[in-house]
């Protein structure tokens, strides 16, 4: 499991992501060169480990979907989670406040669906 931050700060996210799938470490991959104020906590739940994950996600979900957890502790996950992603990388926080917007939210809840039907072919593709 990998989790950086700085241990003197707390991250403004969490972001909890497949690092078994290559199509996610190479996502993962994108947004990390970004963070360059570091602010963001990667954690790889691969390997998953209970203790590692925040209350109310199991290690099925973790690697089922996208979550991220706020500094706050909400917990988000999907179409919802790549908006907060979004609103905390350089360069991207005007994507995250479209993505925020509900008819927004909606096509991009369905488009995320959708891909997570292909995502086992694109990994096998990616293998």
């Amino acid at each position: 499991m990998i989790s950086e931050v700085s241990p003197y700060s707390s991250p403004d996210l969490t972001v909890f992501y497949d690092g078994s799938c290559p199509l996610c470490r190479r996502e993962i991959a994108f947004y990390r060169r970004r963070d360059t104020s570091g602010r963001i906590r990667w954690t790889d739940v691969s390997t998953c480990s209970s203790e590692a994950l925040p209350e109310g996600l199991s290690c099925g979900d973790a690697l089922a979907r996208f979550h991220v957890q706020r500094s706050d502790g909400a917990l988000i996950s999907g179409a919802g989670a790549f908006a907060e992603l979004w609103l905390n990388t350089p360069g991207f926080r005007w994507v995250g406040c479209m993505a925020r917007l509900t008819v927004i939210q909606w096509v991009l809840n369905h488009a995320y669906s959708i891909f997570l039907g292909w995502r086992p072919a694109l990994q096998r593709l990616l293998s």
